[in-house]
């Protein structure tokens, strides 16, 4: 029988998704339950997208051009404006989700055997990429001791090396839900412009900040337009995961050249994706506004709750709708493969994301999990009382 390739032998599974065919058997058996583990919001999608899908007027559904269609790129760049973010339709490419952004710019800026330092716990996928690109993630982990903040700027400069070609970052923080400042995005902005590294910014969340502190993007950092690499989707913000547009965003003429390459042999962005999130960029205010309070309220309800559980800790993260949390366990993946496999408490279970998933090295995040505030209070209320039974009779308790 052939043989699979390196590639695929290496490629780690989703922690988000990984545990999905154990829920599924749990859903059979008649347990309920509560999905912690994805960033599926659960809000309406807003109704000025869902009519623009109703009404899609067309006799054919045709390709649109490689880089998405322009007048989807005036918008955003138009809702970049808002952030003093100063890009115009031409540094932006529409893309099938935030992670062919990924995906298409480690291809683009990155040789096999380069190396790219990304602050852990990081989303997995940032991983997954740069194995298919051949490059190679070198890990500085930050800790939730001191709230996943950025590491000292001088372990960064420790690790570069003649292979180094970039630094990642995710702001705010999926998974750990932090927010980096500006003094912590101008050190990393004079650590760029010394080596002259690619600045890859996945600025997905900017919408989710919970602090009177105004969001940094890495495009208001001066003096290295040309080496910043912006990852975006409509995912988030809008509710819309599953229509599949992100954009890549960069001044970086030669890197959107090597990025519209990969574009045109995957011929086109969605059509119907395109036409709903273009629909979205109009969508009023008054939503942003009500789901940002939802998060809000989500977010004090979930940290306070999981601190109260003995022997359960979780920093007060600032951006995103994610906390990591450390919990009185021997090891996560089977704490979360036994939550769906061996445990329920009057038909109810609950599944998190194994925080191992989120580091390179694996004998990082052992009692950490990921937990998303994706559901409403009453149903986070009864996801925590279940959390709190399953720790008391888990046999891998530490404490």
């Amino acid at each position: 029988m052939p043989q699979i390739s390196s590639r695929g032998v290496i490629m780690p599974e989703s922690p988000i998704r990984k545990l999905v065919p154990l829920a599924d058997r749990a859903k059979e058996r008649g347990v309920k339950v509560y999905h912690l583990n994805i960033g599926q919001p659960d809000l309406k999608t807003p109704q000025i997208a869902l009519d623009s899908l109703k009404n899609v007027d067309r006799k054919i559904l045709e390709y649109s051009p490689s880089n998405g269609f322009k007048s989807l790129r005036l918008k955003l760049a138009e809702y970049y404006k808002k952030f003093n973010i100063d890009v115009d339709e031409n540094d932006i490419i529409i893309t099938s989700g935030g992670s062919e952004a990924v995906n298409f710019a480690f291809m683009s800026c990155l040789d096999p055997g380069d190396e790219i330092i990304v602050p852990e716990p990081a989303y997995a996928n940032y991983t997954a990429f740069a194995i298919g690109a051949g490059a190679v993630v070198k890990p500085i982990v930050s800790t939730i001791e001191e709230g996943f903040s950025l590491p000292h700027i001088e372990r960064f400069e420790e690790m570069i090396t003649p292979k180094t070609k970039g630094i990642l970052i995710c702001n705010p923080n999926n998974p750990t839900g932090y927010l980096y400042n500006q003094k912590e995005m101008n050190k990393i902005r004079d650590l760029v412009k010394k080596y002259d590294l690619y600045l890859f910014s996945d600025e997905v969340y900017r919408e989710f900040c919970y602090t009177g502190a105004p969001y940094i993007s890495a495009f208001h950092l001066k003096g290295i337009e040309d080496n910043i690499i912006l990852f975006d989707s409509v995912s988030k913000r809008y509710s819309e995961c599953g229509i599949r547009i992100g954009a890549l965003v960069t001044k970086n003429q030669a890197v959107r050249k090597a990025v519209m390459k990969f574009c045109q042999a995957r011929l086109s962005p969605p059509l119907i994706g395109q036409i709903v999130a273009e629909a979205s960029m109009d969508t009023p205010e008054e939503y942003m506004l009500e789901m940002y309070n939802e998060y809000v309220e989500r977010r004090k309800y979930l940290i306070d709750g999981l601190n109260r559980i003995p022997g359960v800790y979780t920093p007060i993260p600032m951006g995103a709708f994610y906390t990591v949390a450390r919990l009185p366990i021997d090891d996560c993946d089977k704490f979360c493969a036994w939550l769906l496999n061996e445990f329920e408490y009057e038909g109810q279970t609950v599944m998190m994301a194994p925080a191992t998933g989120f580091y390179t090295e694996k004998d990082k995040g052992l009692n950490e999990v990921r937990v998303a505030y994706v559901l409403e209070k009453e149903e986070l209320e009864k996801a925590l009382f279940v959390l709190r039974k399953a720790l008391e009779v888990y046999p891998g308790r530490t404490i």
